[in-house]
């Protein structure tokens, strides 16, 4: 880095601010990474989609925990269920907002459809091997037991963790 007396090149003044005094150029985490340390391509959407999912998961566990223990309870399974839908949305929201400005991803649709793909891919993945077997339950008859209104909400669910990545990059005030 090339030096100029006892500033370095990314200290030096950008502007002034209103006082007269220059202000400093802040670097993102980006900017601070080197490119050889920084993945790329598939690497890249690969750990943004498993992060994202990661998130989302945990987003999920801790309002699956509070719909069961607290609303259930309270009120009926299927309110519960209802109540649940909005906060797990805005959890989405949130996390597909982190991973995008964490792994710096280009504003593509294609690559941030992407990550939701590889998200609801490790989901259905988890579904299938984990979660319908420790219940003692096939996939027909998971989906015999599912009430046909509510049971519709996680399909949804599902289409919304897909697309979020891309609906939040997405610039609207075009």
């Amino acid at each position: 880095m090339a030096k100029l007396g006892n500033v370095r090149e990314w200290e030096k003044p950008c502007s002034t601010d209103f006082i007269g005094e220059p202000t400093r150029h802040v670097m993102s985490v980006s900017e601070k990474t080197p490119d050889k340390d920084r993945p790329s391509g598939l690497v890249q959407v690969l750990k943004a989609g498993a992060v994202y999912f990661l998130i989302a998961l945990g987003a999920g566990f801790v309002l699956e925990v509070i719909r069961l223990e607290v609303v259930a309870l309270h009120f009926s399974t299927r309110v519960a269920q209802v109540m649940e839908i909005p906060s797990h949305l805005l959890a989405m929201i949130i996390a597909a907002r982190w991973v995008i400005d964490r792994f710096t991803l280009p504003p593509f649709p294609g690559i941030r459809l992407t990550v939701g793909l590889v998200a609801v891919s490790l989901w259905l993945i988890l579904e299938w091997i984990i979660v319908l077997p420790f219940h003692g339950l096939s996939l027909d008859e998971y989906l015999a037991i599912q009430d046909p209104v509510v049971g519709t909400l996680p399909i949804g669910a599902l289409g919304v963790l897909t697309v979020m990545p891309f609906l939040v990059g997405y610039r609207w005030d075009r």
